[in-house]
């Protein structure tokens, strides 16, 4: 077991499964910090921890991976608590086979019919019209788009946090489009304890040090439109250029062209329509 900066025992070599500190990083002692060494405003967004409204270690244990849950959503693999959906448990059984066919009975050979008149030829009938759409989108229809964002990285430097001197813009940071073909897609960083990484995995370069494990998530519902979650995350999720962030554990509906802020330079836009 590694100890971290905070005296807790974790089976992740790099970050506590507690708290979230980075193994071996000096403990920070800032007034006021969230269980990660940062305060919970969007102008700390340093070294990640676990959501803040995390509770004890040694939950319910998450029925899919076994992990103990503390927050609405398992870090391990997204389990919904609430829900009570998530990952499959389990493999279907396969039906079990029926008994072996009888072998066919030869038939009788029948006497040879009289060749019948040919008919007239069959007018061919019109095509149908096509049926008219339902008008609900297609899940498969939206796309996350992931960049690092200058102006929100700005905001964030603003705020004048504790670690914000230590921040630096990504010189160079790819943008990413990721379709949105699952119910739930996890907005996190991935760790070794994780039996699956976040389907929108925020440890790919350029690294956000800000950003939670699982940090908020996004569900989709049966009419083809989402909602966002913050289950708890340590420096909260924004959206749309507000610094004000959004309520935890609460569903806030999203629409076309919405930005969600999260870490110290990730903006998410949600986009529909071609993935290319």
């Amino acid at each position: 077991m590694a100890i971290c900066p905070s005296g807790h025992t974790s089976r992740s070599a790099d970050f506590c499964d507690l708290c979230g500190s980075a193994i071996g990083a000096a403990p920070s002692g800032v007034p006021g910090a969230g269980a990660s060494g940062t305060p919970d405003g969007p102008g700390a967004p340093g070294t990640p921890g676990p959501s803040a409204a995390a509770g004890p270690n040694g939950g319910t244990p998450c029925p899919d991976c076994g992990l103990p849950g503390t927050d609405r959503f398992c870090e391990g693999c997204g389990y919904d608590f609430v829900a009570g959906g998530g990952r499959p448990t389990g493999e279907l059984e396969r039906p079990p086979g029926g008994p072996d066919p009888a072998p066919p009975t030869p038939s009788t050979p029948s006497a040879p019919s009289t060749p019948s008149t040919p008919s007239a030829p069959s007018t061919p009938s019109a095509p149908s019209a096509p049926l008219p759409s339902s008008g609900v989108p297609s899940q498969a229809e939206w796309t996350a788009v992931v960049e690092a964002d200058r102006e929100y990285f700005n905001a964030v430097l603003a705020e004048e946090g504790p670690d914000s001197g230590s921040l630096v813009f990504p010189p160079y940071a790819p943008r990413r489009r990721i379709p949105l073909s699952a119910e739930q897609v996890r907005i996190g960083r991935r760790s070794s304890t994780q039996p699956t990484p976040p389907e929108i995995d925020l440890r790919e370069p350029p690294e956000d040090p800000g950003v939670s494990k699982v940090h908020a998530v996004l569900l989709g519902k049966s009419d083809g439109s989402w909602t966002l979650v913050d289950p708890g995350s340590t420096n909260r999720t924004y959206m749309n250029g507000s610094m004000d962030p959004i309520p935890l554990n609460t569903e806030v509906p999203l629409a076309e062209g919405d930005r969600i802020h999260v870490g110290a330079w990730t903006t998410i836009t949600l986009t529909r329509g071609t993935t290319s």
